[in-house]
Formats: structure tokens, C-alpha cells, sequence
């Protein structure tokens, strides 16, 4: 296959992945692993690049592309729509040469099956390049932070000093974090092997576990990964196990643990007589976390449970630690997952609180007295947060906050809030996390 076939194809599955997403709703993450399968690992960086950049400035392209456009396609032909913003992506937002990124994409015209449209995609791409559209200030607030209306006023409300900082964060690349195993190896011997001289990877105060490395890397090219010497999590994340189990743990609930990292992490720190349980809603999930344990040598009772109704799988004996890593609009994690700036609705929010607050009711009466409950989400937005937690202690005489945070080093990176603490995304590299630990004081 000759170069412009290659690149071609790489753009018309792009455009396919960007279609599924805006126009069918889908997940990213799903459409991904659909379309990757067949492609070699050569193909895949690209192909990747290309779906999330879009995805990541999809309102600034969407606008431009309304420039160029007359009237919209019709509903049919929303994959050519799609392949035009992947085409403005690589013009504006990419060293791909120009010559390059047009031919390519008017020739994934011909095979996404719509060749009449190729000339319609020479033509925008180079009226593009032609009018400098690309340099030109963006005309809304949508377009210029590439979030959703709905999201941008919530966050002013919620972060009235933060919110752009927050917007700019997750319209960045994520980096790579690495949590070791700290019952096979030393976090520092970890770094050894991975050539911390040559490679440039750092350590950050506080985050005794983690590594973040220089670039991303296969997992199958990190030393000892298939044996369980290291995980793929981010630093924030890695928070909640260290927390949860300060002052110990013996008997460990982890809600909603797929798809398992925080499981690991606490077992990983456990003692030796601890027991843990994970449960999880969804039992297709449950497959992955029970590969992640196999790996890293660890054991969990697993279940396909709801965490807001124990009385369906609880066996009656109280809990003295539980992690409840509760189901939220993941708006800490955009960067990750641009595709949650186009799922997300800012109707969902009220429906994700309700459902957190009843998580919270359901695994309460499950704790025992002087037993500690973690309450996480990877959202910024207050009501899922401390909003949340404000109105669960209101309600609750036998329950009080524990603000003392797991280490020390950490406090220049969480902000306090008047209910528990928030992660920004983008702070040190970090996702943007909440932690609440709440501490039953009485039966």
C-alpha cells in the first residue's frame, strides 16, 4: 500500500471513530477498541492522535468549519463532516505538512464510500489554508475553551478563580503515571530500571508510589508489568488506598471498583490478615478486574453488586474501611476522555447526584462504629462533591468529617474545600479527583 492509501485509510477510521462519538453517542473508549483490532501497532499512534485532537478541539473545529460551509450536510453524510474536522485538525493543530494532511483526507473521502464528496473536502481544507481561518479569534466562549456552554458557566460559578485553568487543563494531553508495586519492589529501584538519566521520568513529592514517566509507553514495554511489579494510574488516583487505610484496616469494602486500580492499590498496602471485597454494578466489567488481580497476585472477593442496595448481596458483618469511588461525570478526567465534552449533559448532573447519595445511604449502615468511608469522584462540579457530603452529614448526627490528610507533602496540591478536598486536573500532571473521608462515630 502506497503512502497517500496508508494515510488515507488512518484518516477515513478516524473520521469513522469521531462520527461514531459526536453523531451516535458512543464512548470513545468502545469505538476504539472496535476499530484498533485490525490495525498494526505501527498504525495506532496516529490513528489515536487524530481521533483524540478532534475530539479535544472539536467546538473550535466545528465553528471553522460552519465558516466554510454553506449549509450542513445532510444526516447521511455526517462522516464526511467528521473527516472535514479531522482534516482542519491536522492543519491547525499538527506538524503533518499541509500537501500531506489534504490529499490524504480527500482521498478517505473515496474510501469511506462517498467519492462525490472529495472534491467538496479539497475545496474546504484549501479555503482553510486560503482565508487563515486557523489564526482567527474564535468568535464564543465555546469555541475559544472547546467545552460546552452548560459546562463553562458551571464551572464559573464553581471555581470563580480556577475555571479557565481547569478549561486549559483538559484540552491538554495527559500524561502517563505509573503506581509500583511496593510489595515487589522499591518505587526508586522502579525508576532504576526504567533509566531514569536517559528517559527524563520524575517522582513527585507526596506520591510515594507513583512515577510519571517522560512519554507514554506500551505497557508491554515497562519492566515487569505482566508480572505485577507495576500499574497503570494516575497520581491522583493514587491517593484514595494510602488515605483510606491510614491508622490500618482489616475488613475492606471497595464500591464500584471497576475497573480495578484502586482495588489493586489497596491490596498492594493492605496487611497480610486484611480481607477485601470489590463489587461492581456492571458484570461485563468484572472480567478486566479479575485479569488485573491475577496479574498483580492479589485476591478479592469479587461481586456484581449494587452498592446502593447491600441488602441484595451484604452477608451482615460491618465493614471497618470502605472506599466508596462513586459513579460521577468524570469532569476531572477530560483530558483523558475528551469524548465526556460531547456525552455529558448538563441534565445528568442532578441524576448522578441522586444516584451518589444513594450509594452513600445504602454502604453507611455497613460501616462500623469508628470505621472510616472514602467518598471519591474524578469530578470538579460542586454537586456531585461537596455538596454531596455537605448534605449527607446534615442528615447524619453519627457522622463527621476526618480532614486530616494522608501525608503532608500533599496539601499544596488539593484544595480544601468546606466539605472534603479537590484534585484541579492539570495541577503537577495530576487528574482532577474529590476525596471526602467521612468517620462513623456511633451505631
Amino acid at each position: 500500500m502506497n503512502e497517500t492509501k496508508w494515510g488515507a485509510r488512518l484518516r477515513a477510521e478516524a473520521a469513522k471513530a469521531v462520527d461514531a462519538v459526536v453523531a451516535q453517542g458512543r464512548s470513545l473508549d468502545a469505538v476504539l477498541r472496535e476499530l484498533e483490532k485490525p490495525m498494526s501497532a505501527a498504525d495506532r499512534p496516529l490513528f489515536k492522535m487524530l481521533c483524540y485532537g478532534t475530539l479535544r478541539h472539536h467546538f473550535r473545529l466545528r465553528a471553522d468549519l460552519g465558516k466554510l460551509l454553506d449549509r450542513p450536510l445532510k444526516a447521511r453524510g455526517s462522516v464526511i463532516e467528521s473527516l472535514l474536522v479531522v482534516g482542519l485538525f491536522q492543519l491547525s493543530d499538527t506538524r503533518i505538512p499541509d500537501h500531506a494532511a489534504v490529499s490524504m483526507t480527500v482521498e478517505a473521502a473515496r474510501l469511506l464510500r462517498h467519492p462525490k464528496y472529495a472534491g467538496l473536502v479539497n475545496a474546504v481544507l484549501r479555503n482553510f489554508l486560503r482565508q487563515d481561518i486557523g489564526l482567527k479569534e474564535p468568535d464564543d466562549d465555546e469555541s475559544r475553551f472547546n467545552h460546552p456552554a452548560w459546562f463553562i458557566d458551571q464551572l464559573r460559578e464553581d471555581w470563580p478563580d480556577d475555571w479557565q485553568q481547569i478549561l486549559e487543563a483538559n484540552n491538554d494531553r495527559a500524561p502517563m503515571w505509573l503506581r509500583v508495586n511496593q510489595k515487589r519492589g522499591t518505587t526508586g529501584d522502579y525508576l532504576d530500571r526504567l533509566g531514569e538519566a536517559d528517559n527524563g521520568h520524575r517522582l513527585l513529592p507526596g506520591f510515594i508510589h507513583a512515577i510519571r514517566l517522560a512519554k507514554p509507553l506500551p505497557v508491554a514495554e515497562l519492566p515487569g508489568f505482566a508480572e505485577g511489579d507495576v500499574s497503570v494510574q494516575d497520581a491522583a488516583a493514587q491517593i484514595a488506598a494510602p488515605w483510606l487505610l491510614m491508622h490500618g484496616g482489616l475488613r475492606i469494602l471497595d464500591a464500584c471498583a471497576a475497573p480495578g486500580g484502586k482495588t489493586g492499590h489497596l491490596l498492594e498496602l493492605a496487611s497480610a490478615d486484611s480481607t477485601l471485597t470489590a463489587i461492581e454494578l456492571d458484570p461485563q466489567r468484572l472480567a478486566g478486574m479479575h485479569e488485573n488481580l491475577e496479574r498483580l497476585g492479589l485476591h478479592a472477593t469479587v461481586l456484581a453488586a449494587d452498592a446502593s442496595k447491600p441488602k441484595e448481596w451484604w452477608d451482615g458483618r460491618p465493614f471497618d474501611r470502605i472506599l466508596l469511588d462513586a459513579p460521577c461525570s468524570a469532569s476531572g478526567v477530560i483530558r483523558r476522555h475528551p469524548d465526556i465534552k460531547l456525552l455529558r449533559r448538563e441534565s445528568d448532573i442532578k441524576g448522578l447526584a441522586d444516584l451518589q447519595t444513594a450509594m452513600l445511604e445504602g454502604l453507611w449502615p455497613l460501616l462500623e462504629p469508628s470505621g472510616r468511608l472514602l467518598y471519591v469522584t474524578c469530578s470538579v462540579l460542586a454537586a456531585e462533591n461537596d455538596a454531596i457530603i455537605g448534605d449527607f452529614l446534615a442528615r447524619h448526627s453519627n457522622a463527621r468529617e476526618d480532614r486530616v490528610l494522608p501525608n503532608y507533602n500533599i496539601r499544596d496540591l488539593i484544595v480544601e474545600k468546606t466539605y472534603g478536598f479537590q484534585v484541579l486536573p492539570g495541577s503537577q500532571g495530576l487528574d482532577g479527583f474529590y476525596f471526602a473521608c467521612l468517620e462513623r462515630t456511633s451505631r
